[in-house]
């Protein structure tokens, strides 16, 4: 399917910048096709990623940390590099996959539209291998390992222009560097486990560290930058990295620790160890740091100046230019729903529609169902064919599915002021809000068995989409039966946040069947890598059933 094009160049931040002369354009940096001299001087000889390169060659132009980071402004150039890597990623391949490899979304075919050499529904089918086109293609999951550790490249070359310099505030560029590159690495080993850890610039093959390897490496980096980042950042700053957070990802991290740490076979996930009261101190550090606070409005924290969400707590941030904003609105709607025309493609399952309160909760405000109509006119549309457009829940068959099949999910409203073309859109795309850490911590103390507390502070996140109010009853549930209903929460609270494939392999559901999937491998709660990769590099080994 199509992707994103396009870069700009960072410029020198006076006192009149606003938050898209800093934060808003690193969206652009990171598009399809578009990787720096900075990142390729470590993405080719780490990850090779171009083998025809001759390690060899030295032009006398190439960028390195001696030569270029000199002064705050080429820090700061690189600094937004090491940001805008984020974008592509984060809102394309690592959403894209953790949520059509769940039971959130499924992507038809729909004619000759969104095949894609049979891509997407090997994804939701648990199909992916080292050698189709869910693996090796440039955006499936071999553009996920190439574009994730870019990011790490990014990091790791400014790190080392940084060793060479002094320049005001360094303590925090050092501390923002190393923590997105805990980030990547965050991403990296969700998605594939145990990864090569890199954390220099030198010219060589890298072994694969264990996963519990890399998570004991994230949580050591994210622990010793967090007392140099701020608490927050100006608005013109907004969406830097801040205490608040690391404190969320550790947040997830020791919430998914028995996962994170374990290890995987052929029969699946042998489990490492349970961090849950160090999930709960890690969200309550956010939740108490006074910075952050629940929106009143839900919606709030999707709308296109979510910026403005005092909830949000990381971002990968938009801008609302043609080739440097969102694309979520184009990735469901139908053809004729936005000028220029969506894509129509991303739909939800029946049987997950048909989970929420559909009266009275406000989230599932998010489906659109039956007549449709243009969102920018408002008038009542038909299809291509001139019947009129009207969703339906069912789909007969993914692999031959009509144009109105499937309910689609408006999350991120389009922006009525964007520019036109396909990624325009402004809205942010969060990576952890407050209403998660919350979560987080009920799920937590669950299982330490406080479950009337856990009850009590799911009940706090459900009351403002609630109108009357529907308070959960702590007395109609125990541990296990709690357990499910978390899950299950966290689905209504965070459908279409990526979130969803993590949250099914902790619970032990990843590789259950759902609609459109039969029961699948249980070593599939990891991701394959990729055979490009394998081939590159010699150290690598292939994870196990693949």
């Amino acid at each position: 399917m199509r992707g994103p094009g396009g870069s700009t160049r960072r410029r020198r931040r006076t006192e009149g910048d606003n938050v898209e002369d800093f934060m808003r354009k690193l969206a652009s940096r990171y598009r399809v096709g578009a990787r720096s001299p900075l990142a390729l001087l470590l993405l080719l000889p780490v990850l090779a990623v171009f083998p025809g390169c001759s390690l060899d060659e030295n032009p006398t132009s190439v960028i390195t940390p001696d030569n270029f980071f000199q002064n705050e402004e080429e820090i700061l150039g690189g600094l937004a590099q090491v940001y805008g890597a984020l974008q592509r990623p984060v809102q394309w391949q690592y959403y894209n996959f953790s949520e059509v490899s769940s039971d959130e979304m499924v992507i038809p075919t729909r004619g000759q539209d969104w095949f894609d050499n049979g891509r997407w529904l090997q994804f939701h089918q648990h199909e992916w291998s080292a050698n189709n086109n869910a693996g090796l293609d440039g955006d499936g999951l071999n553009g996920a390992w190439n574009d994730l550790f870019g990011g790490v490249a990014d990091a790791n070359i400014l790190l080392a222009g940084l060793e060479g310099v002094t320049v005001a505030d360094q303590q925090i560029f050092v501390a923002e560097t190393r923590a997105l590159r805990a980030l990547y690495y965050y991403l990296l080993q969700d998605f594939f486990g145990g990864v090569p850890l890199v954390t220099d610039t030198e010219i060589t093959p890298r072994p694969k560290a264990t996963r519990a390897e890399i998570f004991n490496f994230i949580e050591q980096e994210l622990n010793a930058v967090r007392a140099d980042l701020p608490a927050s950042w100006p608005a013109n700053f907004n969406g830097r990295m801040t205490k608040g957070a690391v404190d969320a990802i550790l947040a997830s991290m020791y919430l998914n620790a028995e996962v994170f740490t374990g290890t995987v076979s052929t029969g699946g996930l042998q489990r490492g160890q349970a961090r849950w009261q160090d999930a709960i101190d890690a969200a309550e550090r956010v939740i108490n740091s006074g910075v952050y606070s629940l929106e009143a409005d839900w919606t709030r924290n999707f709308a296109p100046d979510n910026h403005l969400s005092s909830e949000l707590i990381l971002v990968s941030k938009n801008i609302s230019q043609a080739g440097l904003g969102g694309s979520f609105p184009y990735r469901a709607l139908h053809y004729n729903q936005l000028s220029p025309s969506p894509w129509n493609g991303f739909s939800t399952l029946a049987e997950t529609y048909f989970k929420f309160d559909l009266e009275d909760d406000l989230r599932a405000d998010i489906f659109l169902v039956g007549q449709q109509v243009n969102l920018d006119s408002g008038e009542e549309i038909n299809d291509r064919g001139g019947t009129p457009l009207v969703y339906t829940p069912e789909i007969a068959d993914v692999f031959q599915a009509s144009e109105a099949e499937g309910i689609r999910i408006l999350k991120w409203p389009p922006d009525p002021g964007r520019e036109g073309g396909d990624w325009n859109h402004s809205n942010d795309v969060g990576l952890f809000r407050l209403a998660e850490m919350y979560m987080i911590q009920a799920e937590a103390l669950n299982e330490l068995g406080n479950t009337a507390a856990a009850v009590d502070l799911v009940n706090m996140i459900r009351e403002r989409v609630f109108d009357p109010d529907k308070p959960l009853n702590a007395a109609d549930y125990n541990q296990a039966t709690f357990r499910d209903r978390i899950l299950l929460e966290r689905l209504f609270e965070f459908m279409a946040e990526a979130k969803r494939r993590q949250d099914l392999i902790r619970h032990d559901k990843f590789t259950d069947p759902w609609e459109f999937k039969p029961q699948s491998e249980p070593f599939r709660v990891l991701f394959v890598i990729p055979q490009t990769q394998l081939d590159i590099n010699p150290e690598l080994t292939q994870n196990p059933g693949y």
